[in-house]
């Protein structure tokens, strides 16, 4: 069973940047389809961003334009990039890749 791990998260000033990583053991990303999704505390868990196994990508109206998916076979390895943060991108950010879940990465944004 794949196993999935994010890194990448931490404190960062609004206007900053993070790359967040979730990388998979026990299996092959590959062609497999992915998301990110967040959870910050008091509210619902939100849908950042779905990658389809065609590709095909869509964001969260909130991140449009702001943050990027991006896959790495090589490293089996699936990314985050997200810039501009606002202090609502504070949460803690999961992959999944539809059947299994990682433990999370906390991101929090505040001067």
């Amino acid at each position: 069973q794949v196993q999935l791990v994010e890194s990448g998260g931490g404190l960062v000033q609004p206007g900053g940047s993070l790359r967040l990583s979730c990388a998979a053991s026990g299996g092959i990303l590959s062609g497999s389809a992915m998301a990110w999704f967040r959870q910050a505390p008091g509210k619902q868990r939100e849908l950042v961003v779905t990658m389809a196994m065609t590709g095909s990508i869509n964001y969260a109206d909130s991140v449009k334009g702001r943050f990027t998916i991006s896959r790495d076979n090589a490293k089996n390895t699936v990314y985050l990039q997200m810039n501009n943060l606002k202090p609502e991108d504070t949460a803690v950010y999961y992959c999944t890749n539809y059947l299994t879940v990682g433990q999370g990465t906390q991101v929090t944004v505040s001067s």
